[in-house]
């Protein structure tokens, strides 16, 4: 059965996720824990969790950081979108989109550079990363 669309590899053979990951990664500048926070604390940058309920449960959330759940996440983003949250105020926003480790962050900043938010970007390495580096949480629970 023929595969068809999505993303190609050198001879037009389908591509792993890891290759898909790499090439996502590789459009635009993922950002740091410490870098994220400068940008929120300044007012510079929205962030955007988008890790399940029972994770942001489990770990607690980041202070000021909008949750928005990874299927509605376009939805909520999209400038021109009937569903849109109030934060969502044009392509030019800056959005870093935050997950638990950094690798489902990438496709959902790569699935907003799609709706011409060409500044979207993602947390490397996540809440996880954001914690261990000290920066604030609410704790849940």
């Amino acid at each position: 059965m023929a595969v068809s669309g999505g993303e190609r590899g050198e001879r037009g053979e389908p591509v792993g996720i890891d290759q898909l990951l790499e090439r996502v990664r590789a459009r635009y500048q993922r950002v740091g824990p410490r870098e994220a926070y400068a940008a929120q604390q300044a007012g510079e940058a929205l962030l955007v969790d988008i890790r399940y309920a029972a994770l942001r449960e489990r770990d607690g959330l980041i202070p000021g950081a909008l949750v928005v759940e990874r299927n509605e996440l376009e939805w909520r983003l999209d400038p021109w979108g009937s569903h849109r949250l109030p934060e969502a105020t044009g392509h030019e926003l800056r959005v870093v989109v935050l997950c638990n480790e950094g690798y489902a962050s990438s496709l959902a900043a790569e699935s907003l550079h799609r709706l011409g938010l060409h500044r979207a970007t993602d947390l490397v390495g996540g809440f996880q990363a954001w914690r261990a580096a000290g920066l604030p949480v609410v704790e849940r629970g």
